[in-house]
């Protein structure tokens, strides 16, 4: 607006606990938000039916990830039920590079990496309304077994701990609020001074 550019895009990176509603969050932004796009994972796991190289995942072999870790190609890698997974670090900064917004939704150690690599990166962590609330929505979905549902639990009460080392938080009581919230906090980022493009100096 008015000739003002930004230097670069912005890295948002969504976290919370599982069933807390993070893919329905960030499929409703990419749709709704412009010059938002999201950030393609590198995988080992082979691709299904429908899947995209590049679009989907970039897939690769074990061997050719280990090498790219080696060399510090990633932003944060993860092993994950016996298949790696990472977040391309060529590919996020060209994107940024190219004035774009990048989302991406990521467990907590997963974000605590790309912050290190990436301090300008925004930290959203996505909570439920209470614990009490998360449980309720799992045992709803009826994919998981009573068992599986406690450890979920668990997991969740740690990674609520994580919460204070986010730089914001959305509560997802009503997904449509939580957007809006998400929403506001892009365009309050974007909107900041230190993002701008410095002016040319000419004598």
């Amino acid at each position: 607006m008015h000739g003002l550019k930004r230097e670069r895009g912005i890295l948002f990176v969504i976290s919370g606990p599982s069933g807390v509603g993070k893919n329905s969050v960030l499929t409703q932004l990419l749709k709704e938000v412009p010059g938002l796009c999201y950030s393609v994972s590198a995988t080992t796991r082979p691709p299904r039916t429908g899947e995209v190289d590049g679009v989907n995942y970039f897939f690769m072999s074990k061997e050719e990830f280990l090498r790219k870790v080696g060399t510090g190609d990633f932003l944060e890698h993860e092993e994950y039920v016996g298949n790696l997974y990472g977040t391309p670090r060529g590919y996020v900064e060209e994107k940024l590079g190219e004035g774009y917004d990048i989302a991406m939704d990521i467990e907590c150690r997963g974000a605590a990496q790309i912050k290190r690599m990436m301090p300008e990166a925004v930290l959203i962590f996505l909570t439920p309304p209470s614990i009490e609330d998360l449980k309720a929505r799992l045992l709803g979905r009826s994919t998981d077994s009573p068992e599986v549902i406690e450890k979920r639990i668990r997991k969740a009460e740690v990674e609520m701990g994580e919460m204070y080392k986010y730089d914001y938080y959305v509560v997802n009581d009503e997904l449509e609020l939580a957007i809006e919230d998400i929403k506001k906090i892009m365009w309050a980022e974007r909107l900041k001074v230190a993002r701008l493009a410095k002016p040319s100096v000419t004598k």
